[in-house]
């Protein structure tokens, strides 16, 4: 079977569009793509499908070519960003509690679970105002994909309360290791 993500994804990402240049745009991002991508995307789309993984790589990079041409980890960032924005002020609003993003942390093998079909990710807490966070047994993945993951957990924990953020991939897929790795930080 075909690894897959959640709709939350793909709905987080026609949001971005929409709101940052509006239906016009979100026509010029689909204009992109293969034809019966497009046609997907045109249909309703529901945070309670999933989705094919490849569908979201190839829409991640025609919005990034569209909105950013020349600046993709700018674009995958911001998508991840307002992936976060959407999800964690809506259906995932209960993981995020004022002042305390460890509470949120703590639900991010669920979180993971929302998002993606196969593999998981982990918690570690490393201090008070840091943590690590690894992905295991995920499907293939990209540089871009790596990247909308650290935008989304820079924008989680500023919705936690965290100021300072910083989110570094320490290891990952892409680059030969085994795992993909994030060390969190914050004031």
């Amino acid at each position: 079977m075909a690894p897959t993500v959640g709709g939350n994804i793909i709905l987080a990402r026609r949001v971005f569009v929409t709101e940052t240049g509006g239906l016009d745009l979100w026509e010029r991002v689909l204009k992109r793509l293969p034809p019966q991508d497009a046609a997907q995307l045109r249909k309703t789309l529901l945070v309670t499908s999933n989705y094919p993984l490849d569908l979201n790589l190839r829409l991640d990079d025609a919005i990034a070519r569209e909105l950013y041409p020349g600046e993709p980890d700018r674009a995958f960032r911001e998508m991840g960003r307002k992936s976060a924005d959407v999800n964690l002020t809506g259906p995932q609003r209960g993981f995020v509690r004022e002042g305390d993003p460890h509470h949120l942390l703590g639900f991010t093998d669920t979180i993971y679970a929302f998002y993606y079909g196969e593999g998981r990710r982990t918690y570690e807490k490393t201090g008070a105002n840091s943590a690590t966070l690894t992905t295991y047994d995920a499907p293939p993945s990209t540089p871009g994909d790596c990247a909308t993951v650290v935008g989304w957990y820079e924008r989680a924990l500023e919705l936690s309360g965290a100021q300072g953020v910083q989110v570094v991939e320490s290891r990952c897929r892409n680059r030969g290791d085994l795992v993909c790795e994030y060390k969190l930080t914050w004031a």
